[in-house]
């Protein structure tokens, strides 16, 4: 599966959202996506399938507990390709702190 594929899923970026502050247990996982999106605890789990198959979080035991956490290693491979394109949106930040300064000249 693609990275865009397995990122594309708002659950899945949802999860990756909750992981991205630290590693959490799959039940605190699954309560929140359950809540937010109404899908079963078995639906979660495969979404956390997902992620980790395709390399997004890793999972350890802890006793009986599953724990969850993001992998950084596809995210900077997303990283690296957008590279190419954001020239486009620099240029239009660019434009904007320019026409930002030129306000500023204008009131004072």
């Amino acid at each position: 599966m693609h990275a865009f594929d397995v990122l594309g899923d708002p659950v899945r970026r949802r999860i990756l959202e909750l992981l991205a502050d630290g590693e959490l247990p799959a039940g605190a996982v699954g309560a929140v996506v359950q809540r937010e999106f109404g899908i079963s605890q078995p639906g979660v789990s495969q979404h956390l399938r997902v992620l980790r198959e395709n390399g997004f979080a890793t999972v350890r035991a802890e006793g009986v507990r599953r724990l969850y956490s993001v992998d950084p290693e596809p995210l900077r491979q997303i990283d690296d390709w957008l590279d190419r394109y954001r020239h486009f949106w620099h240029q239009r930040l660019d434009a904007l702190g320019t026409e930002l300064a030129r306000g500023r000249r204008e009131r004072d």
